[in-house]
């Protein structure tokens, strides 16, 4: 493929990308604000308990073979065949485990009714094994606006259905079945989207290098899934269902849609990054253009969560609700470290570094976990502040250790952050004290203010001529991709 037409269809699956997560946020959106209204925390608690088990198994489910299969230069349909019966036989044996572990579960958490609630997820694991490779087919061939498509269907389909549920009466069960029904409409899209069906696995096919790029990769997201959802496990053992819920409704309204945002731009900037590993100039340009780009877009929006978090959620989520503002307050600015050291990911993953990954996420996750423990001494908010300050300490070391293992210069990367984080506190300390003198028009008047208020700072702070370099190079990719994608 010729570089103009590579940028074209990187361009397009960019812009195709963000327009999808932009509806799949707003789907994310409505299921937090209108089941919150139908369900008790208590219920969510318990769902979020079986769901951080599940995430485990999801990890080992994938095993990093949807990203070995889009990484690699060269993918034969035997590989992609002997791939897919892999991750299906993964996900039967995962979900017949799951049936067999639930009372374990139960009892490690002290409520009986996760047995039931474990068991009903577990078809989740087969449905997501058969659908695994036709996602990594779709991603690999560029094909963003298919994958969107399945994406924002299945997801509007699995709150149609949560909603009917909880209209209904059926409590807890309402959210089992939105993830049932958001599994089996992703299969069903991705088999019609993927144009192929696999054959039987053949003798001499080779998938050993898969398999060891893989199983790097697995062992570094599982490192990392254990250190982000220690939280969970902390709360649910030592503070029960309801605190649980409280927390997990605040991390549904900020986290989850993030990581939306985030996680389908690696499929947009990874394979443009292994394209570009042999041209180190125009990777580095790559890398700093897109924190950049993340750094005015998503941590301006995390810098406005944090500034109007009291008045968001009444809004989002009723008054009942209101003891998640401070943690959905605390969640924001730690996503803002996240999304700092968000292309660090990137560059490991071009580069094959997912042995150097599992390293760094090793002593990630022990910051992580040293912080949330200590902060859980306090209570749910010191757990929210635990999670908060772990990513503030590893991301700068994130950067450090990604220039001893690839060689990337991150001085450009720090002096960007910096920039970054200066206009997100300036702007959103002046967007904190307008929604504080808005108070007495009402919530929705603190959003207003607040925004206006963001977008000012941000106004003046683009008179600086950094900043002002900053955003003139974010605009310019919009407009890049604007145009490439209307080619």
């Amino acid at each position: 493929m010729t570089e103009a037409r590579l940028g074209q269809r990187a361009a397009r699956g960019a812009v195709v990308t963000l327009a999808a997560q932009g509806a799949r946020m707003l789907v994310q959106l409505a299921s937090v604000v209108l089941l919150a209204r139908l369900l008790a925390p208590h219920e969510y608690g318990l769902v979020a308990m079986v769901l951080a088990v599940v995430g485990v198994g999801e990890i080992f489910r994938d095993f990093g073979l949807s990203s070995a299969a889009i990484q690699t230069p060269v993918l034969t349909t035997a590989q992609r065949t002997s791939l897919f019966w892999i991750n299906m036989a993964i996900g039967v044996a995962l979900a017949l485990l799951l049936v067999a572990v639930a009372p374990l579960i139960a009892a490690f958490y002290g409520e009986p009714q996760l047995v039931d609630i474990a068991r009903a997820l577990a078809p989740v694991f087969v449905a997501n094994g058969l659908a695994t490779q036709y996602r990594a087919s779709l991603v690999r061939d560029l094909r963003f606006r298919a994958l969107a498509a399945v994406d924002i269907t299945s997801a509007a389909l699995g709150l149609v259905t949560a909603l009917a549920a909880a209209v209904a009466g059926t409590g807890v069960g309402a959210l089992v079945l939105q993830q049932l029904a958001q599994a089996l409409c992703l299969l069903v899209g991705l088999v019609a989207a993927g144009r192929w069906l696999p054959g039987l696995p053949r003798r001499g096919t080779s998938v050993r290098d898969l398999l060891g790029f893989g199983g790097n990769l697995v062992g570094s997201q599982l490192v990392g899934y254990l250190a982000n959802n220690i939280d969970t496990v902390v709360i649910g053992v030592r503070l029960g269902a309801g605190p649980l819920g409280i927390y997990s409704r605040a991390f549904q309204l900020l986290m989850t849609p993030l990581n939306q945002v985030r996680s389908p731009l690696t499929s947009v900037a990874l394979p443009v990054l292994s394209r570009l590993v042999d041209d180190s100039a125009r990777f580095e340009r790559f890398i700093g253009l897109g924190q950049r780009a993340l750094g005015y877009t998503l941590v301006a929006g995390l810098a406005l969560v944090a500034a109007a978090a009291e008045p968001l959620t009444l809004v989002l989520l009723g008054r009942p609700w209101l003891e998640a503002a401070g943690i959905l307050r605390l969640l924001a600015i730690a996503g803002v470290f996240q999304t700092l050291a968000f292309v660090g990911y990137w560059v490991y993953l071009a580069r094959g570094l997912t042995r150097t990954l599992l390293h760094y996420s090793m002593a990630s996750a022990c910051i992580r976990i040293a912080c949330v423990l200590v902060g859980s001494q306090w209570g749910l908010l010191g757990v929210a502040v635990g999670y908060t300050v772990a990513p503030a300490i590893s991301w700068p070391l994130s950067l450090w250790w990604l220039s001893r293992q690839s060689g990337l210069p991150v001085a450009p990367l720090y002096a960007g952050a910096g920039r970054i984080l200066a206009c997100a506190a300036s702007a959103g300390a002046l967007a904190w004290g307008v929604a504080q003198a808005a108070a007495p028009l009402g919530s929705i008047a603190q959003l207003v203010a607040a925004t206006l208020a963001l977008g000012a700072g941000y106004g003046i702070l683009a008179l600086l001529p950094p900043i002002r370099r900053d955003l003139a190079g974010v605009l310019s990719l919009v407009t890049l991709l604007r145009a490439r994608a209307a080619v």
